[in-house]
């Protein structure tokens, strides 16, 4: 199924308005050349993607927005550059470099870049700027909406559920190698801000739709990036019998999979499919944040971009999944497509609160 597609309004084009804030960015940055190849035009928008702490060698979602924005160098001509940043105090002035180089558009990514993009943005009305992971339309209308602005959120409680149905249908049956007789699964978080915490809240009900006496232990590394932290903390759910670890902490939670594999039991990967860490992976929870990056700049592209809005991507929507499952779990995959068309369907809508 395809993504629906972003929309936009026109750009009026790129601003100084953050030049006295700015005379460069902080961290490591990409080239600032459009990477296309003989058979993509040249002409396409100039893009200024900004990571958070985690950078892009993270294996999850910063590394996917750069694939996203890799996509759009070879099939619309994009250009531009990435700037990692190396601590929050960086994001304020690698957003506002990215607006002074002329920038079609600026990608934040991630919520912890959500006070440092809103107000980037509302500094420099005349560029495009889109966050991933961050609303700023909530109930309470607290953040406002801003018109050159678009959040790219995703419905991660739906990757989370399906992830938990295979897991709860594993424990219950009790066959695959590696678990024991405690019935106990695990989640490693990163910090307690909504796109964890939707993650690990679907999965906890997942688990428990397919096992209802399963326990849940939930803990947050407080980090994103430090795998040592995250190894810790499933190393002690592991000691209280968690036999299915699923990582929700970026960079620092390859920590987790790793204390997964050390111990013999089953990892679950988070954003992108991290089976390429090996046969202990059982699945990842995926959220396709390439595509919500590349549909953000193929807006701006064609003059359709729409700011002031939430662009949601769930599993109708094609924006969130399962990666691949492990040989042996994959008899229970039957139960998995059958969680996901009761979600699609509008049958059953999965919990965003872990309760």
């Amino acid at each position: 199924m395809s993504f629906q597609k972003i929309q936009r309004i026109a750009a009026v084009g790129a601003t100084l308005a953050l030049a006295a804030l700015v005379a460069t960015g902080c961290g490591q940055s990409g080239d600032d050349d459009n990477g296309s190849d003989g058979n993509a035009k040249a002409d396409g928008p100039k893009v200024g993607l900004v990571t958070d702490v985690g950078g892009l060698n993270d294996r999850s979602f910063n590394a996917l927005a750069n694939k996203g924005f890799e996509q759009a160098k070879d099939e619309l001509g994009a250009s531009g550059s990435v700037i990692e940043s190396k601590s929050d105090s960086d994001y304020g002035r690698n957003l506002g470099s990215q607006v002074t180089n002329g920038s079609d558009l600026v990608v934040g990514i991630g919520f912890l870049m959500a006070d440092a993009v809103k107000d980037a943005a509302s500094k420099a009305p005349d560029t495009n700027f889109a966050i991933v992971d961050n609303s700023y339309t909530g109930e309470d209308g607290a953040w406002g909406a801003t018109d050159n602005l678009s959040s790219l959120i995703f419905k991660e409680q739906e990757a989370g559920y399906l992830a938990g149905v295979l897991a709860g249908a594993a424990e219950e049956a009790g066959e695959l190698d590696g678990l024991n007789a405690a019935k106990v699964v695990s989640a490693v978080g990163g910090l307690e801000i909504p796109p964890v915490i939707k993650y690990i809240a679907g999965f906890k009900e997942g688990v428990l739709s397919q096992c209802e006496d399963c326990t849940v232990l939930v803990d947050y590394s407080q980090d994103f990036v430090d795998q040592s932290k995250c190894q810790d903390r499933a190393l002690a759910q592991i000691a209280k019998g968690s036999d299915i670890v699923f990582q929700v902490a970026g960079g620092c939670g390859l920590g987790a999979l790793d204390a997964a594999k050390q111990k013999g039991v089953w990892g679950i990967g988070v954003d992108q499919d991290q089976a390429f860490l090996g046969d202990h992976i059982l699945t990842s929870a995926i959220k396709r944040v390439d595509q919500a990056v590349f549909q953000a700049i193929e807006a701006v592209d064609s003059d359709e971009f729409k700011g002031g809005a939430d662009i949601v991507f769930g599993l109708a929507e094609d924006g969130v999944g399962l990666g691949k499952i492990a040989e042996p779990a994959q008899q229970y995959e039957d139960l998995v497509d059958e969680a996901s068309e009761t979600i699609t369907s509008g049958d059953f809508t999965v919990t965003e609160e872990i309760s």
